[in-house]
Order: structure tokens, then sequence, then C-alpha cells
């Protein structure tokens, strides 16, 4: 599929300078670091150049050269994604940064909607609908530097999926340039268009093989008077999806998130140093993140109350409700930090999946078992949403254990969960995207038809095949 032309990178660096000027355009290796080195350090090819256009005219002018002279391009947003789909596979390929395009558009928080360039940073996205009233639900970690284009372009989820769904359920409508520089103006913000294919749930998830977003039009909710935010102690995931029901039960939407966390999680935090002190009430097998949105004018407490009816249904032994903003924010803090808080412990095998809300349980306590068969001391870390069904499976080394060594075992560990996962009828890839770590398990995976239709939609929107070469479809 792919037909790249052979050209010398400082060919291509000319043609990039020719076409955007020499201040979009970024060829030094010292200057390229940052575009080139992702999260988690897995992936290390180069690139030529990386191309910053200031507008979307400029993105345009970009596709077309490409199209016509074969050079690969890869969209970036914020290089926060963890499947590798914002770097490079080959190493001729084109970084196309869209960092300059951050303005906010339009804003109107009575009427539920925002629009935003693809450039713009999570964090002041929220800032700016905040600053209207609104509130846009999209919560990540990486929040501070993930851009919106990427966001949308990996269809991310975060810990308010539970609530309001992931990026596709937050996004009416999409502007994008096509792979011959052509602009298909879908910004709309209409909630109901029934007039034809919806391009824009396309082009959202496609992780930037399809087009590349330049802007969309996101939706806003009213900002929440008040949030109520208790870390409660359980003994198994088995109480924890008892207590997941009971809480959906009471609080209906209002329930914000329902994330669980292994007693390991808190052990390292606290012995990194991670946590200036312990958020949970006492050490236990088990935590529950749970969050309650409070609109305006609606009665409080309506967390506090399901916590005392969970206590005496003997669903938790222990819970600690945040009495302050510092105390929510130590509480997400404590969440938040779980990725990180692994590495500090040597190395890790990681797998982002999902099944039926129902399977979590079994999920964990499959997939666990399987693995400590496999590695003896092996340390299992299963953690997230458990309001959507979406696990962070992860697997961190024995204690004093090569970390090389370790990961080069990961295969039958990866085996194992995705087995566990699929028997029970969950997917391989929940919120991180297939990008070019999952590809070839994508090929063994995916129903053999939706891999046609897939591939027939790459080549009648990107027949030369420069856009993500790679990534997604190999």
């Amino acid at each position: 599929m792919f037909r790249f032309m052979s050209q010398d990178p400082s060919q291509t660096i000319a043609r990039l300078v020719e076409t955007l000027g020499s201040d979009s355009v970024i060829s030094d290796e010292a200057g390229m670091a940052n575009y080139l080195n992702e999260p988690r350090k897995r992936f290390h090819q180069k690139s030529p150049a990386i191309a910053v256009p200031k507008d979307v005219a400029a993105v345009q002018a970009l596709a077309r050269l490409a199209n016509a002279e074969g050079i690969p391009l890869i969209p970036q947003g914020g290089n926060t994604g963890l499947v590798g789909a914002q770097v490079p596979l080959f190493g001729n390929e084109v970084i196309v940064s869209l960092a300059r395009l951050d303005r906010i558009r339009d804003i109107n928080a009575a009427a539920g909607h925002m629009t935003a360039e693809a450039g713009a940073i999570l964090e002041n996205v929220h800032k700016a609908a905040e600053a209207e009233g609104g509130m846009f639900p999209l919560w990540i970690a990486s929040q501070g530097s993930a851009r919106i284009g990427g966001l949308l372009s990996s269809n991310a989820g975060g810990v308010n999926v539970l609530a309001y769904g992931n990026a596709r359920e937050l996004c009416l409508g999409v502007e994008a340039v096509l792979a011959d520089g052509r602009l298909f103006e879908g910004l709309s913000s209409l909630k109901k268009d029934n007039t034809g294919y919806d391009l824009k749930d396309l082009l959202v998830g496609a992780e930037g093989t399809l087009g590349i977003i330049t802007a969309a039009t996101l939706k806003l909710y009213p900002l929440p008077q008040a949030y109520e935010t208790a870390i409660v102690s359980l003994e198994s995931p088995e109480k924890a999806l008892e207590l997941f029901y009971a809480m959906r039960d009471r609080a209906g939407s209002r329930l914000n998130a329902f994330e669980i966390v292994p007693w390991l999680g808190l052990d390292f935090q606290l012995r990194h140093g991670m946590l200036d002190r312990d958020p949970t009430a006492d050490k236990s097998p088990w935590y529950a993140l749970i969050e309650v949105a409070q609109p305006k004018g609606a009665e409080g407490h309506l967390l506090q109350g399901g916590l005392e009816a969970a206590f005496e249904q003997t669903l938790i032994t222990n819970a600690v409700v945040a009495e302050s903003e510092a105390e929510r924010t130590r509480m997400w803090a404590f969440r938040e930090q779980m990725s990180e808080c692994q590495s500090r412990e040597g190395a890790s095998i990681k797998h982002d999946v999902s099944v039926p809300i129902a399977a979590i349980p079994q999920l964990i306590r499959d997939g666990s078992q399987a693995v400590k068969r496999l590695v003896e001391g092996v340390r299992p870390m299963p953690f997230g949403h458990m309001g959507d069904g979406n696990i962070h499976f992860n697997f961190s080394q024995p204690v004093g254990a090569d970390p090389k060594a370790f990961m080069a075992g990961a295969d039958p560990i990866h085996d194992a969960i995705y087995e566990t996962v699929l028997a029970l009828g969950g997917s391989v890839s929940a919120e991180h995207g297939i990008g070019q770590l999952k590809t070839g398990l994508l090929r063994k995976v995916k129903d053999p038809v939706a891999l046609e239709m897939m591939r027939a939609i790459k080549l009648a929107l990107d027949p030369n095949g420069i856009l993500n070469p790679g990534k997604v479809l190999d």
C-alpha cells in the first residue's frame, strides 16, 4: 500500500522549507528530540524533519506536497500516545506537529459546545470551558500536554467515560485535511444529522491514518457545583463490582468515576515518596476511588449516604471522603500516578484491555493466576476504569529480577492475558489504540471482513499511503 519515493533527507527538508518556510521546519537533532522520544521509550526511529505548520492552509500545502512526492507524514499532538502511533516506524516519515494550531475558535457554554483547534492543550480547553461556566469532561493524567487532535485521533478515554463517554462521544464535528490536501469541513454543533455516513466518527479514532484533524467541535456540559470524592477499602474485585452496581443505582448519571487500585499500587507510591501522606483509611487488598458530581441546586451527600449503606451491606470495610479540594487532589494523584509508580519498581509488562463490566473480577483472577504460573514472583498490578470495563492489566517484575530478562519473556505473558480477555468477550485495546505496537495483534484477533473493510477505506482516502504508514493496518 505504501508508495514512498526514494528521497534524500536533505531534499525532503529543502522541499518542506520551500513549502512552509524555514520557521516551520525543525531538522536539527536537538530540536527534534522532544517529538521523537515517546513516553514509554519503546520506539527509536529517526525522522528527516519536524513540520510545524502555522495554520490550516499550511497543513493543506504540506499534504499536497507529500502526496505528490511520496513523503510519509505522521500527525502528532502532544506526543503522549502509548502505542507509538505518533512517532516514526520506518525512519523516513516527517512528523507533522499541530502545536501551532492551538486557538479556541468559538465557545457557547449555554448551548453546550466549543470549537478548538487540534493543537489546543486539553488543560487549556478545560480552563476555557470553565471560564464560561461549562465543562469539557475528558480527563486524563497527561492533560497538561495532550492535545485535542491527538486525543480525538486515538479516541481517548480517561476517568469520566462512565458518565460522559470517550472522545468520540464528546465530539460533534471535525475539520480535517485529507491526504491530497483537500479540506473536510465537518465542523458542526448539531446533535442530530442523518445525511449519510458519519465521516466524523470515521476520522475520530483513526490514529491519523485517514486524515489530519485540524479542529473539532466539542460537547460541553454544565459545570458541577461540587464533587463528592472518596477512597473506599474493599476486600476483592467482586465486592468492588457489587459496590459499583449499588452506587450506579443510587447516583445514576451523577456517578462520574469508579476506579479500582490494588494495595500494591499504594505501597509503591508510599515507598517511593510519591504521596505526601496516605490518602486511604487503612491497609486493604483493594481500593476504589469514587466520584459523584453535584449539579447546581442538587442535594449533596449522595455519595456519603451510599457509602453508609455499602458499609451496612459489608461491601466496603472503610472509607475516606474528601473534605477539601486538597484532599480530592491527593486522592486523584493516587490514581493518576499508577503508571509512574511502576517504573520506579523496575520493568513492567502492560496491557490496556476491556471486558464486559460483569467479567472484571474473573479477568483479574484468571489473568493473575495465568501469569503467576509463568513467572514466579511476578507482581500483578490490574487497575483502572471499572465503571466502563477498561482495566490496565500490568505486571511488575519480581523483586530483584533482571529487568531485561523479565521484558524478554513478555510474549507468553501477553498471550496469557489476551487469551483470557478474548475468552471473556473483551478487546485487546480499550483506550490506547493500535499504533505500531499492536498491528500484528490486530491482524490476529480482528474479524477478517472488518479488516478488509478497513483496508478499503484506507485505500479510498489515502491511495498513496502517505498518512501514518504502518500504523493500525500493517
